[in-house]
């Protein structure tokens, strides 16, 4: 699997998924949620909303995955998932349900058919999580899965966390 740290807007990204770090309702929201609503269209949020009617009635639990169409984006899919809020007190099991967001999203992208997947820095946002450990959470799931994605993106929006996640690469894979 290929794997590229980008830096930019997520919602420019030509892949067959993007990756969206949603809230558990589902029905948008601020930062990536909200920047993929907008740029996708409404066709995103009416096919949240059967999802919700349908069978995430309490909301999306934290670390699991589920796809809707992609709307107006260049992507087919979009592959929403909801993070960890970042806590000192229970890091480490925090880490293993962000680790879960790559792994869960992965697994929808292989069920799909996709061939490449666009993923945000999950919960390095408002969540509060850390910038570098969100990119070793990130990096060290995406790699130790086994899916079938050829190519997998993770766009950073700011340089601060495209060099995190560049260094966090390096460490872990030292090319």
């Amino acid at each position: 699997m290929k794997i590229e740290a980008v830096q930019g807007d997520i919602t420019e990204q030509v892949v067959d998924a993007v990756v969206n770090a949603a809230n558990s309702t589902l029905l948008g929201g601020g930062g990536v949620d909200g920047a993929i609503h907008r740029r996708g269209g409404p066709a995103i949020l009416d096919d949240c909303r059967k999802l919700r009617a349908s069978h995430y009635g309490r909301g999306l639990p934290t670390g699991q995955a589920v796809a809707t169409t992609a709307g107006q984006l260049s992507a087919r899919w979009v592959i929403h998932t909801v993070g960890p809020v970042y806590s000192d007190s229970d890091a480490e099991e925090r880490a293993a349900e962000l680790r879960a967001c790559y792994l869960n999203s992965l697994r929808v992208a292989d069920e799909l058919g996709a061939d490449s997947v666009a993923f945000p820095l999950v919960s390095a946002g408002i969540y509060g999580w850390p910038v570098e450990d969100a990119a070793r959470q990130a990096m060290t799931a995406i790699l130790g899965a086994e899916t079938k994605v050829d190519e997998v993106h993770l766009v950073l929006f700011d340089t601060r966390a495209y060099e995190a996640a560049s260094r966090v690469y390096q460490e872990l894979v030292g090319d």
